[in-house]
């Protein structure tokens, strides 16, 4: 059975699709994955996926393109060139299914499953209603099971990305806590100054501290860093990333893809949370961490991309002594 699994947000929530990927993977002969442009390098590091294909659909993402007949003719037809069987739709508790059910509804997509709040009317064949409280992860899984995928018999639902390199070579030898300072929206960022006063005490308390980015973010890593940490701004793909991320003993970061990039690869984490989406959904999945952060604040659930709050103190009153104490007791527990 030929089975297409879409997620059309950013690296993180891909990551927090794989279970759910693995679930069809089990079920199927051949597994592609629709996912947009920002979450293709977490398509690519999933197992079970066979064939990523890559769409930028109008509804999704910060900057979403204009609606465009050809663009999406193009997709329905190479939908239906491919056949596919099955579909199984995953999208966030906030987000409806029902323009790519569509999509996939003129492509000739045999079944398709989704959850759903809005009634699909012919759109899904399988419409699914997420248990109160679930993880995005989970109710990913529990969508998946509802199509006719369950997890496969000792998989233990976590998240998980194809074995990464070694990456000793970027960040030298011996035990090392990893500050990833940015983050997609700049609600769920600690400011630059609290991350460089961190890396300093953590440092101070003896630990070795590498610092991470992307490509655009090497002046943000390079304030943090300081004279003590290593700089790895814009040097790591996200294969190396998760490289750096499973030799770390914890690390720091706020509600963005190497969170959960870090869940994907067992390294724990402490996470700086804004509470501008809710933590039971989004925290880090299956791996131990500590939640900084006062998560009701005024800005709980706005979904806000920049903080509605004056002076961000959901965040800002998290100091850099409760990310040292966090550290340390992740790597006490985790010994």
């Amino acid at each position: 059975m030929k089975a297409l699994v879409v997620r059309l947000d950013s690296f993180g929530d891909v990551l927090l699709a794989g279970p759910a990927v693995r679930a069809v993977a089990a079920h199927s002969t051949h597994v592609t994955l629709l996912c947009g442009p920002l979450g293709e390098p977490a398509a690519r590091l999933l197992p079970g996926v066979d064939e990523v294909l890559v769409w930028a659909a109008p509804w999704e993402g910060f900057d979403p393109p204009s609606v465009d007949p050809a663009d999406v003719d193009a997709l329905v037809g190479r939908l239906r060139e491919a056949a596919f069987d099955s579909a199984l739709v995953l999208t966030s508790f906030h987000q409806s299914p029902l323009p790519t059910a569509l999509l996939l509804r003129l492509a000739g997509v045999g079944r398709i499953g989704a959850d759903s709040v809005d009634h699909p009317g012919r759109l899904l064949d399988v419409r699914h209603r997420r248990l109160p409280g679930r993880h995005e992860a989970e109710a990913a899984l529990d969508t998946a099971a509802a199509l006719g995928f369950p997890p496969p018999p000792g998989d233990d639902g976590r998240l998980r990305v194809v074995p990464p390199p070694d990456t000793v070579s970027l960040t030298g030898n011996g035990p090392y806590v990893v500050v990833h300072p940015g983050a997609s929206a700049p609600a769920r960022a600690w400011s630059p100054e609290r991350c460089a006063q961190a890396v300093a005490l953590l440092t101070d308390a003896g630990h070795r501290v590498v610092v991470t980015g992307g490509p655009g973010e090497s002046g943000l890593t390079r304030r943090v860093s300081g004279d003590t940490a290593v700089d790895l701004g814009g040097r790591t793909d996200p294969r190396a990333l998760a490289g750096v991320l499973r030799s770390a003993d914890v690390l720091v970061s706020g509600n963005t893809g190497p969170a959960h990039l870090a869940a994907a690869v067992g390294t724990p984490v402490v996470s700086l949370f804004a509470p501008v989406v809710p933590a039971e959904r989004w925290a880090p999945y299956g791996v131990p961490s500590v939640l900084l952060g006062d998560q009701n604040a005024p800005c709980a659930n706005s979904r806000a991309l920049r903080c509605p709050v004056p002076g961000h103190p959901c965040l800002e009153e998290v100091t850099p002594d409760d990310v040292v104490s966090a550290v340390g007791k992740l790597v006490k527990e985790c010994v």
